[in-house]
């Protein structure tokens, strides 16, 4: 017993030592801000780290690490803290909160901007806007930019401009040993690879460079169609997408209808079908190139109007709120054909939350497409269409029913799926999902896992062990 609390003692100086030598914040439980703190998208996960650093800088970083390091703690690295899995905290360790690190730096004459790991796109986006730029980022503006990019990074520019990866100049590393350390395809050209699609298997990366593109006023919403048309409605809008030019990308969405002004009275509340996209182009040429998706029907809503490209970034975010139950399942699809699309509609029909959004990503046909398997850690470059299917709910006691809904639908429309899955939409499935989230790639990122942690101390994530 004197032990314990000698040693209690002992590790609570240590971690006195630590909060003393940051430029951030250090949070443990009991602190007035450790709920608050502690709190990710997911409301489904209720993890309780030990510790928090909220770094200010890479220093702390580096501090942070060694830390854990000396004393044995699991450690998760938060960026965003969108991710459905929760990955962001870990139990009873040792949490590495980037959230606080929001610098950015733009270079509007070489189309440059280096963002630090604790922005969200819409914070990227909004400051790019007022240079007439964009970045290629996600679908939603509160994503994180770290676990998305590091991920690969599906978004509104995928198909002009390719994922978030594909846009990345360099990157600023800490490594599980505390090294600090810049990737790129001249400095650390293995780790560059691996970060651009791997996750946060590698380092925890602080800092990302990317490559930004001309992108003022877009063409950019939402056109809605009642559930007795969906099945045609989706045909339609998959037959649009094989002539669709690479400015738009674009997505269907089932949900239910909500009680919001540009919908008529009788629809709210009903289920239906949402085709939106944005087009990055001549606004003339997107008039035109739109004008069929919104003629068939007619649409109950048409809500497609110009806006700036930071607006666009955010309009899909009142779909995914915070704070709320989540469970996600995904698959990257083999096409879209008239029985995947019947199943899907057959399916939705009995979803049990109004809360609930069921998407199918058109990614492909485009710059995503242009760029090699083996080129970035990011395989699934032949894919085409995605199917996400976010299950939400507000009380903890309907758990049940959404999840077993979840794993219905997914196993009611496997017959149509790649095989593969997008590492950012992969929830806890074990090892040979993660497998199928990197292909043939996997192998190579094993090894460069065992150059740069080879104690798999960046483990809590879709975690590729080394390959020893």
């Amino acid at each position: 017993m004197d032990q314990d609390r000698q040693s209690a003692a002992s590790f609570g100086s240590a971690v006195d030592l630590l909060k003393s030598d940051l430029r951030g914040n250090l949070v443990r439980a009991g602190d007035p801000d450790y709920e608050d703190t502690r709190r990710v998208y997911n409301a489904m996960i209720d993890r309780r780290p030990e510790i928090i650093v909220r770094c200010a800088g890479v220093g702390d970083v580096i501090d942070a690490v060694k830390f854990g390091r000396r004393h044995d703690l699991p450690i998760a690295i938060r960026g965003g803290g969108h991710n459905v899995t929760g990955n962001a905290l870990a139990d009873r360790g040792l949490t590495i909160d980037l959230s606080p690190m929001k610098g950015l730096r733009i270079d509007p004459r070489l189309r440059i901007v280096r963002a630090e790991a604790g922005l969200t796109w819409l914070e990227v986006n909004h400051d790019l806007q007022h240079f007439g730029l964009a970045a290629a980022g996600g679908f939603v503006g509160t994503t994180g930019v770290a676990g998305l990019t590091l991920g690969g990074g599906l978004g509104w520019l995928v198909r002009k401009h390719g994922l978030a990866c594909d846009n990345l100049v360099s990157v600023d590393v800490v490594t599980a040993d505390g090294r600090f350390l810049q990737a790129s395809t001249e400095d650390n050209p293995d780790l560059f690879w691996a970060v651009r699609g791997g996750g946060g298997n590698f380092g925890i990366v602080t800092s990302f460079e990317f490559e930004v593109h001309p992108a003022g006023t877009v063409l950019a919403g939402l056109v809605v169609h009642r559930a007795s048309r969906a099945r045609e409605a989706l045909k339609f809008w998959r037959d649009f997408e094989t002539t669709a030019p690479r400015e738009l990308t674009a997505g269907a969405l089932l949900f239910t209808a909500p009680p919001a002004p540009f919908l008529p009275e009788d629809v709210q509340g009903e289920l239906v079908v949402g085709i939106g996209g944005v087009f990055t182009g001549d606004l003339e040429v997107g008039e035109k190139v739109l004008r069929p998706l919104r003629d068939w029907g007619p649409p109950v809503a048409d809500i497609i109007e110009p806006m700036p490209y930071s607006a666009a970034q955010t309009m899909a975010d009142v779909f995914w709120p915070h704070n709320f139950q989540n469970y996600w399942k995904s698959d990257f699809l083999n096409g879209l054909s008239d029985d995947a699309i019947g199943t899907i509609v057959e399916q939705f029909s009995s979803v049990p939350s109004s809360m609930t959004t069921v998407v199918i990503e058109h990614n492909g046909d485009g710059a995503m497409n242009d760029v090699g398997r083996d080129e970035t850690a990011f395989w699934h470059r032949d894919s085409t269409y995605n199917l996400l299917v976010t299950s939400m709910w507000e009380d903890r006691r309907n758990a049940e029913e959404n999840v077993s809904w979840t794993k219905d639908f997914v196993g009611a429309t496997a017959r149509f799926a790649s095989g593969g899955v997008y590492v950012n939409y992969l929830g806890e499935e074990g090892s040979g999902r993660i497998r199928s989230a990197f292909g043939s790639n996997f192998d190579r990122l094993s090894a460069v896992k065992q150059k740069y942690d080879p104690e798999n101390v960046f483990r809590l994530n879709q975690n590729i062990e080394p390959n020893d």
